[in-house]
C-alpha cells in the first residue's frame, strides 16, 4: 500500500506541475532530430524546385560535441512536422516579421502566422497577453504553462493567481497592467525553453514592449531579465534593482523580481516580492506626483 501511496503521489506531483509526456530511458539528441528534419525539408524544397531556382540555404550544423557516437547509435524518436532548430536566417526573419508589426494587434496576427519557432507545432494555442495594452505597467515572464495553453491567456495558473495577489496588495488588477512572456507558446512539458527557443522569440517581445510602450517593465524570473535586459545576474541578486530599458524610442525603468512559480516552490521568499512590489508602488506614486 505504501509503494502504490507514493506512486500515486508521484503522479499527482507530475500532474501538478504540467508534466504531460512520457521520456524513454534510452537519451535523444533533440537537436539532432530536429537537424535531420530540417535537412530533410530542405532536400524536398530543393527537389521540387524548378530548374536554375537559387538553392535553400545550408541547413544548421551543430557543435561537433553534440555528434556523439552513443547518441547517434540510439533510437530516433518521431519529430514533429516542421521541427527544426532556428538558423541565422530564421532569427532574421523573424526580426523582419516583428518589425513590421504596426500594431498589437498586427504583431499578434504575425505570431499566430509563424512557423519558425518549433514550440508552436506542440502547444495548442498562442498566448499572446493579458491586461491593459494600454497601461502604464508591462510584466514579462518566461513562457507559457499547460494552463496558459489551456486558455491562451498568461498567468492564469496558479502562478497567475498568486500574480493577482500581489499586485492586489499594492492596489492593482488585470485592467492596470499588460502581461506577456517572452516565448508565447507553451514548451512540451512545461520545460524552460531552449536558448534558440528564445532567441527567435525575442524579436517579438521586444516588439510588443515598444508598441504597448508602457512606463515600467517588470521581469517576472531570471530569464525574462536575461533575454531581454541581457543581465548574467541571478535573479536573487538582480531582484530589486532598477534597471534602464531602451524601447526604440525612449528609455523606461525596469524592475525584475521573481518568478510567482518560484514564489510557490519556495514561499519564504514572497517578502523579497512583496519588498519589489511596495518599490514599483512607490515608483508609481512618484511619477503620478510629477
Amino acid at each position: 500500500m505504501a509503494e502504490i501511496a507514493a506512486a500515486t503521489a508521484l503522479v499527482e506531483f507530475y500532474r501538478e506541475v504540467g508534466v504531460d509526456i512520457a521520456l524513454g530511458e534510452a537519451p535523444v539528441d533533440r537537436f539532432e532530430e530536429s537537424r535531420l528534419e530540417l535537412e530533410a525539408r530542405q532536400s524536398r524544397a530543393a527537389a521540387a524546385a524548378p530548374a536554375g531556382a537559387p538553392r535553400p540555404a545550408a541547413s544548421v550544423r551543430l557543435p561537433a560535441e553534440r555528434a556523439r557516437p552513443e547518441a547517434q547509435s540510439q533510437p530516433q524518436a518521431r519529430v514533429a512536422p516542421g521541427a527544426a532548430v532556428p538558423s541565422g536566417d530564421e532569427v532574421a526573419a523573424a526580426r523582419e516579421a516583428a518589425a513590421s508589426a504596426a500594431s498589437l494587434d498586427d504583431l499578434r496576427d504575425i505570431l499566430a502566422r509563424f512557423n519558425g519557432c518549433n514550440l508552436k507545432q506542440t502547444a495548442k494555442t498562442l498566448v499572446f497577453a493579458d491586461g491593459n495594452p494600454a497601461a502604464r505597467v508591462m510584466l514579462v515572464g518566461e513562457a507559457p504553462g499547460r494552463d496558459e495553453d489551456e486558455a491562451g491567456l498568461p498567468f492564469v495558473g496558479r502562478s497567475g493567481q498568486l500574480l493577482d495577489r500581489m499586485l492586489a496588495a499594492i492596489g492593482l488588477d488585470r485592467t492596470a497592467v499588460y502581461i506577456a512572456n517572452v516565448v508565447p507558446w507553451r514548451p512540451p512539458g512545461n520545460r524552460t525553453p531552449t536558448p534558440q527557443e528564445t532567441e527567435i522569440c525575442k524579436p517579438f517581445i521586444v516588439r510588443q514592449i515598444a508598441l504597448a510602450d508602457p512606463d515600467v517593465l517588470v521581469f517576472l524570473g531570471g530569464a525574462s531579465a536575461a533575454a531581454l535586459a541581457g543581465t548574467k545576474d541571478g535573479i536573487l541578486k538582480l531582484r530589486g534593482r532598477w534597471l534602464d530599458y531602451d524601447t526604440g524610442s525612449r528609455r523606461i525603468k525596469a524592475l525584475a523580481t521573481l518568478h510567482p512559480a518560484y514564489l510557490l516552490r519556495q514561499p519564504i521568499q514572497k517578502r523579497l516580492a512583496w519588498r519589489d512590489f511596495l518599490s514599483l508602488k512607490r515608483h508609481l506614486d512618484e511619477k503620478s506626483g510629477e
